[in-house]
């Protein structure tokens, strides 16, 4: 058992509901046939868009979608991306499993998606291979309301009136695929380019630098040193891999509790990660005005059997779930540095959150994890003390236990709890301080294998269920976790 003390009076400032944000690239089945199909596609769609991924994405209330990359981004030309489709330029997507890009999807389709699913678009600019002019003027086609070439060209192209964008990055991991830079001469180029997103019209851009991979802390030094003072925000990207091997990742399914185990291990490193950017950007922005932007995040696996090695696809099982519950919590808890986080990537790539399949869909355990856990999107962060009980497996030895708690602007307490353990249950007593407990109501996602994952033949066998086991007396609250599950309670008063 392990006692909780849920401090009802201690605001910990907003949770920023961009910590619940998605990525989409340009990569794979991830844009056509995930979200695009095209207005002549036999599958029902809205303006080209598929309607049933459009449907499931709406009821998440995404806050913010980034797009086109990731590696994309550095080698996209926006313009090859607008006016009449037949007429848009053709390229090979180097990147990601060299296949033809048609560039059907382009910035008219994205902002209208994101119209549609009522989130915040957030572009990713070409730092790697495009121009400081080409740069300026994708910001100008889309936000400019007056009189120039590219106000003109857009609406020329239909769109009148300029869209609100907030969040632009510059560049996109430009220590790697996006340029092989150095940190020095990043931050140079970042404050040439960062020049020229200007804000027309009213329109007030949130600029993202490249920020670090993994635990680079030399980068982050240097470029928070050097260009600090020209952002709003710096990237963080972490990927969990379970092996910590590139070259054999480990499987998505068929896995053992030695890679559970190792998975979750690998991903706790996330809050260290934090912590140690978060101590060097203190020392150049103590006032914490600089947001880590985590937008790039999730589980990368060997891809399926028998798929296109550049494509990234994936199965989602329920490690994903629990590994994308302990992340949210971790984002949760540093609020106050962490901003945005963006899981990669929304269909088909990655730990996705929804798969398709011609004309089938199926949302993932990790789908179901998003929606429970949206309750805390700008919510009051609620102070937990507890000493979490350890999970060991051989040798080594992780929490058992992750929490996050909340207060909405209703004074509804959600409180979202996950079980690290793949064998043992957890029974949790939260003593509610300074809080007015009348009732309780919870979800549970579960399921007594912890490698199930759903197919497009049986798309539900995971799927969250009411929790019924919940106990509420004199301020205290009690429940049993099942091994490898996630929860979420409402308690209101």
């Amino acid at each position: 058992m392990v006692e909780v003390i849920l401090k009802a009076d201690s605001e910990q400032g907003l949770i920023n509901r961009n910590i619940y944000g998605h990525f989409s690239e340009h990569l794979g089945r991830c844009i056509y046939e995930g979200l695009w199909v095209g207005e002549d596609s036999p599958i029902p769609n809205t303006e080209g868009i598929r309607n049933d991924v459009l449907t499931a994405l709406q009821k998440l209330h995404i806050p913010v979608l980034r797009w086109p990359g990731g590696c994309f981004a550095d080698e996209y030309h926006w313009k090859d991306g607008v006016g009449p489709k037949a007429e848009r330029a053709r390229m090979i997507n180097t990147h990601w499993g060299g296949v033809e890009e048609n560039n059907h999807f382009g910035t008219h389709e994205f902002l209208r998606l994101c119209e549609l699913l009522g989130t915040e678009p957030y572009i990713s600019g070409n730092l790697g291979s495009g121009t400081v002019q080409e740069m300026q003027e994708w910001v100008e086609y889309m936000t400019f309301d007056g009189e120039s070439p590219m106000a003109n060209w857009r609406k020329s192209n239909g769109q009148e009136e300029p869209w609100k964008l907030k969040y632009f990055g510059v560049g996109n991991e430009n220590w790697g695929c996006g340029g092989n830079m150095r940190p020095e001469y990043y931050a140079d180029e970042y404050r040439r380019y960062a020049t020229y997103v200007r804000n027309y019209s009213g329109n007030q851009i949130y600029k993202i630098a490249c920020g670090p991979n993994s635990d680079d802390y030399r980068w982050t030094e240097v470029v928070m040193r050097e260009a600090g003072r020209f952002m709003d925000g710096i990237s963080l990207h972490y990927y969990t891999i379970p092996t910590g091997d590139w070259a054999d990742k480990g499987q998505a399914t068929g896995f053992g509790e030695a890679e559970w185990f190792a998975t979750l291990k690998k991903t706790l490193f996330m809050e260290e990660l934090i912590v140690k950017h978060s101590e060097i950007m203190d020392q150049y922005d103590p006032e914490g005005r600089v947001g880590i932007i985590v937008d790039e995040w999730g589980t990368w696996y060997n891809v399926e059997p028998g798929t296109n090695p550049g494509f990234l696809y994936q199965q989602n099982t329920m490690r994903d779930a629990v590994l994308a519950a302990v992340n949210l919590d971790i984002f949760n808890k540093y609020n106050k540095r962490v901003q945005m986080a963006n899981l990669a990537q929304i269909v088909n790539v990655l730990q996705s959150i929804v798969l398709t399949e011609g004309e089938k869909m199926l949302l993932t355990p990790t789908y179901h994890v998003f929606d429970m856990y949206q309750v805390h999107m700008d919510a009051q962060r609620l102070e937990l003390n507890y000493d979490s009980p350890e999970y060991a497996f051989g040798d080594e030895k992780i929490p058992q236990l992750s929490l996050s708690a909340s207060r909405n602007k209703d004074g509804v307490i959600h409180v979202t709890a996950s079980n690290l353990s793949a064998t043992d249950e957890l029974e949790v007593v939260i003593q509610l301080e300074s809080a007015k407990a009348t009732s309780v109501s919870g979800t549970l996602l579960h399921h007594a294998d912890f490698g199930a994952y759903n197919t497009f033949e049986q798309p539900e066998q995971v799927k969250p269920v009411t929790w019924e086991d919940l106990k509420l007396e004199d301020h205290t609250l009690r429940f049993v976790l099942p091994p490898a599950s996630v929860g979420a309670l409402a308690v209101e008063g």
